[in-house]
């Protein structure tokens, strides 16, 4: 393991998701062969943004390219037995925009996202996705409805995060981050990502993000500030 956020994971040892999933397609695909991996991390651990659900993912289309064994994330058995890794593994193979239902299983493209701008940041407080679960009370709500022909900006206005409130308790950085991230010129909806404790903002385009990128880590620089912009509706490479 390698970069900024490798230190982390050290404790994981050979349990990390990358060395899990590549064992993982080993069995369900009768391998025998092996391979040498190496993780370049950087992003945060435990901060809801499904880096270790990414890297499980390149690992797998990796190692099926090596391995000559063909995985199709659109297919639902792919997604199932991917989802044993974790809830975020078959969106992270797919790599594309998805409407997802399930625990994660269930796949359904969105349809083709503009060029958004995005805005990433995270107070540096890992927030493990089992004790938010663990801290939120009540019923979640009615799923997001299909996106249509909708704008994406309108869509997701119209959805929320159910754990949000659950993960302010923990960690009550995050209403300000939420705050600050709002504040920022050109944000046009800023939510939590997953359990947290990473927030994003959303933008017209990539320059835009990144003007308020770097304002917002020139005025927090203890934060995890990146700025970028979304894929379209092709898988990743």
């Amino acid at each position: 393991m390698t970069g900024p956020e490798a230190g982390a994971l050290a404790g994981l040892g050979d349990d990390n998701l990358v060395l899990r999933a590549a064992r993982h397609l080993q069995a369900r695909a009768g391998i025998r062969a092996g391979a040498a991996l190496t993780l370049d991390k950087h992003l945060p651990a435990a901060s809801g943004i499904g880096g270790g659900s990414s890297d499980a993912a390149a690992a797998l289309r990796a190692l099926a390219d090596l391995w000559r064994c063909r995985i199709d994330p659109r297919e639902p058995a792919t997604a199932s037995w991917a989802a044993e890794l974790g809830a975020d593994v078959p969106a992270c193979l797919a790599a594309m925009p998805l409407r997802i239902g399930g625990i994660g299983e269930i796949l359904e493209p969105s349809g083709k996202l503009p060029p958004l701008g995005i805005v990433l940041a995270n107070p540096r407080r890992e927030l493990p996705t089992a004790a938010v679960f663990r801290a939120r009370h009540g019923e979640f709500g009615a799923p997001a409805p299909p996106r249509g022909t909708a704008d994406p900006i309108d869509w997701l206005q119209a959805c929320r995060n159910d754990l949000t409130a659950a993960a302010i308790g923990l960690a009550p950085e995050i209403a300000d981050m939420l705050a600050r991230l709002a504040g920022l010129p050109g944000a046009s909806l800023v939510r939590m990502s997953g359990s947290g404790a990473t927030c994003f903002a959303l933008f017209a385009d990539r320059a835009a993000a990144q003007r308020g990128g770097a304002s917002l880590a020139a005025e927090e620089p203890g934060w995890w500030v990146r700025a970028g912009a979304l894929l379209g509706d092709q898988p990743a490479a």
